[in-house]
């Protein structure tokens, strides 16, 4: 437990920021997860358009630093991979 009151206070923001860090962790994941289900299910076209939503859920996460610029860079990779694999075959 926090024994200064320096500490007590980051404790406080701390909490007040994890609201936003989980939000924000909560988009990320639902949106690559619609992206990627449109994906496996072979709509290929609501894939595209739901593609700029997940860059953006990504982006924006990497920003916010829920996750590293590499594994931001690495889902956007991918994903655009499975709807070029996709529309291939």
């Amino acid at each position: 437990m926090a024994i200064t009151e320096g500490a007590k206070k980051a404790h406080r923001a701390s909490l007040r920021k994890r609201v936003f860090n989980v939000r924000r962790s909560r988009t990320l994941k639902d949106e690559v997860r619609e992206t990627r289900d449109l994906i496996t299910a072979g709509d290929v076209k609501g894939a595209q358009e739901k593609l700029p939503t997940a860059y953006k859920a990504i982006d924006k996460a990497a920003k916010r630093g829920i996750i590293k610029p590499n594994t931001a860079s690495r889902k956007k990779s991918q994903l655009a991979r499975a709807i070029a694999k996709k529309e291939g075959k």
